[in-house]
């Protein structure tokens, strides 16, 4: 079965953060798919310098710990800076480089040295054999447990376009290779000060994906995302998802051989 990387796109609060991560629980437990609870202790990149950026890295590693205690779920956080590795990597179980950074090699080789696995994001503007140089610095630092996400390449002002070919691009460095369904159907700076997004296509993107070969999904989630602090337009519904978890499971056994 696909694992699942979910959960809020930022630490809104611990309240939501506890809430979130035990309902996804819940839904993968009875599906039987394996689950990492992911939320991230700071949005750096954001698009506008008013935006939400979450707690920071303190209190943020603080509640993502908290979920490890009280469900035993392992957890997943983006990092932006090559200080914050070592010290994320005391709670994280998965190091996730944002796609705007990985080619970032002192970031890279910090998260690779920590020992964990290492998710890197295809950069929007990088064809998927681009890949291939991200992956030889982790590995050239001696950690060899590395994923490779799609997220979608820039086509145009304000559009990304997803092409399922990259996928199997991306397995041919032998590699797991991730699809973030929600990242994929963002209009970056689409509102002006903010990024917009189409979470109608998710569930289309998310089918195909595993069609293609995905080995994995990401997914952002959020009880209302229409109020949430980040990436709201985005994000699938928590109401939502095990429904959606089924139909992805089905398309996943369909293609397996």
């Amino acid at each position: 079965m696909f694992h699942l990387i979910a959960g809020p796109c930022v630490i809104e609060s611990e309240e939501m953060v506890l809430a979130i991560a035990g309902e996804m629980k819940k839904i993968t437990d009875e599906l039987g798919i394996p689950y990492t609870f992911k939320a991230s202790f700071d949005k750096a990149n954001r698009t506008s310098i008013e935006s939400f950026r979450g707690p920071g890295i303190e209190e943020g590693l603080r509640i993502l710990q908290k979920v490890k205690d009280t469900y035993g779920l392992p957890v997943c956080t983006d990092i932006h800076e090559a200080w914050q590795a070592e010290k994320a990597a005391e709670v994280a179980d998965i190091l996730q480089i944002p796609a705007f950074l990985c080619r970032q090699t002192d970031l890279l080789v910090a998260a690779a040295k920590t020992g964990k696995c290492i998710n890197i994001k295809k950069a929007q503007f990088l064809a998927p054999w681009d890949m291939k140089n991200c992956v030889d610095k982790v590995r050239a630092s001696g950690n060899d447990n590395v994923m490779l996400c799609e997220r979608g390449t820039t086509f145009g002002y304000n559009t990304l376009v997803v092409d399922m070919t990259g996928i199997v691009e991306m397995k041919k460095l032998g590699c797991p290779v991730v699809f973030d369904a929600t990242h994929s159907v963002q209009k970056p700076g689409g509102k002006g000060n903010a990024t917009g997004g189409n979470r109608e296509m998710v569930e289309p993107l998310a089918k195909a994906a595993l069609a293609a070969g995905a080995d994995h999904l990401f997914m952002e989630v959020h009880p209302d995302p229409d109020h949430a602090k980040s990436d709201g337009p985005n994000m699938v519904k928590l109401a939502d998802m095990k429904e959606l978890l089924k139909k992805l499971q089905k398309v996943y056994l369909a293609v397996q051989e």
